[in-house]
C-alpha cells in the first residue's frame, strides 16, 4: 500500500510538473498562433507601390522562407529570380504595352508589375508531376512572410505571356533559367502605396469534413 502511495504521489507530482510546462508552451504557442493567424487572414493582394525597391536584406528573409516550403520527397523544384532593375522592369513593360496599349491606359500605371519596384520570377521544370503545386507551395511562403515585414505582393499569372513572347527572349535570357524549365508567374513586391483592400467574402460551404 505504501508503494501504491509513494508510485501515485510520483505520478501526480509529474502531471502538474508536464501540466505548468504545457501551460507555459501553451502561451508561447497561442502567440506564434494567433501571429501566423493574422497574417494569413489581413493579407491581401497590393496593386499599386512606392517606386522604392525591397530592401534586398528582406528579401533575402523572404526568399529564405519560400525556400523552406515543402516539397515532394524534398524536390525543390523551383527556380526564383529576384529583379529589382528598373531597365529590366520597364523593358519588359515597354515590350507589353507595345502588343496591347489599352494597358497603359489604367490609372496610374507605371509598369506592367502592378507597378511593383522588385519581381520574383518563379520557374519550376517542364516534365515535373510536382513542380507546379511545390512552387504554389513556395509562392505562399514568400507573400506570408513579405506580408508580416510590411511589405505587399501581388501574384501574376498575366505576366507570363509577355516573357515568353520573342521579343522578351533576351529578358528571359538574363533570368538564366536551368534548362528545361518553364516560367509559372511572377510575383510582384514592394511596399504599399494604398491601403490593403478588404477582403472579398468566402464561401465556407467548399470546405468541410467528410463523415
Amino acid at each position: 500500500m505504501k508503494k501504491f502511495v509513494k508510485s501515485l504521489a510520483v505520478v501526480l507530482v509529474a502531471i502538474s510538473t508536464v501540466g505548468c510546462c504545457s501551460e507555459k508552451q501553451c502561451g508561447e504557442t497561442c502567440s506564434k498562433e494567433e501571429a501566423v493567424y493574422e497574417v494569413i487572414m489581413t493579407r491581401r493582394s497590393i496593386r499599386d507601390y512606392k517606386e522604392e525597391p525591397v530592401c534586398r536584406e528582406q528579401m533575402a528573409k523572404i526568399l529564405e522562407a519560400g525556400i523552406y516550403a515543402p516539397s515532394a520527397i524534398n524536390m525543390q523544384p523551383w527556380a526564383v529570380r529576384v529583379v529589382d532593375n528598373k531597365e529590366f522592369i520597364d523593358g519588359v513593360t515597354a515590350i507589353a504595352v507595345a502588343s496591347n496599349p489599352k494597358i497603359a491606359e489604367q490609372s496610374g500605371f507605371r509598369n506592367l508589375f502592378r507597378n511593383a519596384p522588385t519581381v520574383a520570377f518563379i520557374a519550376c521544370p517542364e516534365e515535373s508531376y510536382s513542380g507546379e503545386y511545390d512552387c504554389g507551395l513556395l509562392s505562399q511562403n514568400m507573400m506570408l512572410s513579405a506580408w508580416s515585414m510590411g511589405i505587399g505582393s501581388c501574384c501574376l499569372g498575366s505576366v507570363v505571356p509577355v516573357m515568353n513572347m520573342e521579343e522578351a527572349k533576351p529578358y528571359m535570357e538574363r533570368l538564366q533559367l536551368p534548362e528545361g524549365y518553364k516560367l509559372l508567374v511572377g510575383i510582384a513586391f514592394g511596399y504599399p502605396a494604398q491601403d490593403a483592400p478588404a477582403a472579398p467574402e468566402r464561401d465556407a460551404s467548399k470546405a468541410f469534413y467528410v463523415e
